[in-house]
């Protein structure tokens, strides 16, 4: 990587040549085709606007959370977890592990770089990735190659409900919640029945608070284990031998012999199975960890969907209103690509590939994206292998044809 300034503007803006991939975001996928880039033997620079990697766990996750699937199918690649963590890793231990991995594989990224625009120049045939701190300081990467690794929850979304801002009371997303110690004895309305919005209730519950969960759609909720088996290691397993449509069958079979029939309780199933609402619109099902006996006991109550909000209540669907405390938005999140990158032939306006799994993961004029697949630490882990396996074909030849290309400048500051 070489470093260059400008005349006029040496000390707050430059440019830097990077010999192999921008990658940008340091969270598990960013490292993930880190390492596999490092196996490779091709030089990178990770950009990522936090302080910190994986920022999204570290600083917007509540603090009981745990992996929701076995550690086998959440581990990174060339890397396994420590052989003394749980089946299930707690938040800690997983950001542990990932600086673990970082640091095995000398993953050293530029943090508090956020990436303004990244751009194709076709003149030169090379990306252009613009980025700013908060000092003011800019800098401008030019590479061959970029990977686009912010994934699908960089940005919280916050739905427009009418009232919302006249509530007065407490009002956060779910990226902002860390216990419910503070919320004993207050009435809370959790917006979102997904696995963090049922989590928080069932937090919130266990520290003496009365939460309303929100369920304006359908959902399915399955156990996470079947007979001390993992459900989703249980349905990988049965996919191998059976069409998917039977596989979800047999687990909604086997969910209602374990769980009951959730609708008793307000929660309605979707039309379609759950392995197939995964594949064809990303909607994760609900993997049981005690909220739904949380429900059954009435410690956390359901209600439809809401009409508005108005000073110290909420107004329903139905017409019924709740006087309420607090508001915990579970609202999930949203890519934010569109913001900073320029291009739209491989990316949607919904920050997504176009194209469909698994052809996803490389575009033109040497695009990547990782982590979009929806399909968790295990998709972006065969993403990274194979964009590293791409870009180092090219790599390698480059250097055995001695065709590598370096700019060069008279003002060389420093050499990486």
């Amino acid at each position: 990587m070489f470093t260059f300034s400008s005349e006029q503007d040496s000390v707050s803006r430059r440019c830097v040549w990077v010999n192999g991939p921008v990658i940008v975001g340091a969270g598990p996928s960013g490292l993930a085709v880190g390492a596999c880039l490092r196996e490779q033997g091709v030089p990178f620079v990770v950009i990522e606007r936090s302080d910190c990697i994986a920022s999204l766990w570290q600083k917007r996750t509540y603090d009981r959370l745990k992996l929701h699937l076995p550690k086998k199918f959440c581990q990174l690649p060339k890397f396994p977890f420590p052989n003394h963590f749980p089946e299930y890793p707690t938040k800690r231990q997983f950001i542990e592990y990932l600086e673990l991995y970082a640091k095995h594989f000398d993953i050293n990224p530029q943090f508090n770089e956020c990436v303004q625009s990244a751009k194709y120049d076709e003149t030169c045939g090379v990306w252009r990735v613009k980025t700013s701190s908060p000092n003011g300081f800019e800098v401008e990467y030019i590479s061959q190659w970029l990977v686009v690794a912010t994934g699908e929850n960089a940005e919280r979304v916050v739905p427009e409900i009418e009232g919302l801002k006249e509530f007065g009371g407490e009002v956060i997303h779910a990226c902002d919640y860390k216990s419910g110690k503070n919320y004993k004895g207050k009435k809370v309305v959790v917006v979102g029945c997904g696995n963090s919005g049922m989590e928080v209730s069932l937090d919130l519950s266990n520290h003496g608070a009365q939460p309303s969960i929100v369920c304006r759609s359908s959902v399915h909720v399955l156990p996470r284990e079947i007979c001390g088996k993992s459900t989703f290691e249980l349905a990988m397993l049965m996919m191998k031998w059976l069409p998917l449509w039977l596989v979800d069958k047999i687990l909604l079979i086997l969910a209602w012999f374990i769980l009951g029939n959730i609708e008793n309780y307000g929660l309605k199933r979707p039309s379609i199975g759950p392995l197939e609402l995964k594949n064809k619109h990303g909607k994760t099902p609900v993997l049981d960890i005690g909220a739904l006996e949380k429900i059954r006991s009435g410690k956390v109550k359901v209600v439809p969907g809401i009409k508005k909000f108005s000073c110290g209540t909420v107004e329903l669907v139905t017409g019924e209103k709740l006087e309420i405390d607090s508001v915990v938005l579970a609202t999930g999140y949203c890519s934010n690509v569109p913001y900073w990158l320029q291009e739209s032939e491989f990316f949607s306006n919904n920050g997504f590939p176009k194209a469909q799994i698994p052809n996803n993961w490389k575009g033109k004029s040497g695009l990547y994206a990782i982590g979009f697949t929806r399909k968790g630490l295990a998709g972006a882990s065969a993403d990274a292998i194979n964009i590293a396996q791409d870009i180092g074909k090219v790599y390698k030849e480059d250097l055995k044809q001695k065709k590598q290309k370096v700019p060069t400048h008279r003002r060389c500051i420093s050499t990486f």
